[in-house]
């Protein structure tokens, strides 16, 4: 997979950035991270790699704000973040994007693809005429025709229902755009144009990206710089 050149950025130096910093992660007694630091600044691309099982979907969900880490703070544009998901401002929340490697696990497999889509904007009553018209640009923008639309997940590929996710993901214009393995399931078309989808936002935005991935090419050809989460203890800059 080849996607878009990115825009190209220096390392974080200003308070605009999604900041992680000193987090410790522990389940039960095994310590999954401890002591990582990582940020991302707007406008950059971030690749994090790393063995199976260091700890970098952890680090996503605690980025996310889906997991509060048992040490360490997260912050937002210099703003510290305390809770995790709906105990933090949806001001500050919706500003944080995540977009999974399985979309099937990720899919209520209840909803439409519309609705899929729309739930993000219903959860925090924006009128509905404006869910609507955000739905039908996102669909545009992702690929998804209106018929695909009306059905449920187990209806559609993985590539569709993955397209619906980024298009969720995208919903409330986040700053900060978290892809864990976003593209493995993925057949070369759909990667790609996944691929062109986020740097298109991204550049529209001005928006950061973390990207995890085992592909190689695709680290080196679309991350601004790598961090390696060795040992799952300190995350190093390339």
């Amino acid at each position: 997979m080849s996607p878009p050149d990115p825009p190209r950025s220096r390392p974080v130096t200003s308070p605009q950035q999604l900041l992680a910093d000193e987090v410790r992660v522990a389940y039960d007694r095994q310590v999954v991270l401890d002591g990582v630091t990582l940020s991302v600044g707007r406008g950059e691309t971030v690749g994090l790699r790393g063995p199976s099982g260091c700890g970098k979907s952890t680090l996503v969900r605690v980025l996310a704000l889906l997991h509060r880490p048992d040490g360490g703070r997260v912050s937002i544009d210099g703003t510290p973040v305390t809770g995790v998901r709906y105990a933090v401002p949806v001001g500050l929340r919706t500003r944080v994007a995540v977009l999974f490697q399985s979309p099937r696990a990720a899919a209520d497999p209840r909803l439409s693809l519309t609705d899929l889509i729309a739930e993000p904007l219903r959860a925090v009553r924006a009128p509905e005429p404006g869910v609507r018209e955000r739905v039908a640009e996102l669909a545009d923008l992702v690929g998804l025709t209106p018929d695909l639309l009306t059905r449920r997940p187990h209806a559609v590929s993985d590539g569709q229902l993955q397209r619906a996710c980024l298009a969720r993901a995208l919903v409330h214009r986040p700053d900060y755009l978290l892809c864990d393995e976003a593209t493995a399931m993925l057949d070369a078309s759909t990667q790609a144009h996944v691929a062109a989808v986020i740097a298109d936002y991204q550049r529209a935005q001005n928006a950061g990206v973390l990207v995890i991935t085992h592909d190689e090419a695709l680290m080196e050809r679309w991350a601004d710089r790598i961090v390696d989460l060795a040992g799952a203890v300190t995350a190093r800059a390339r």
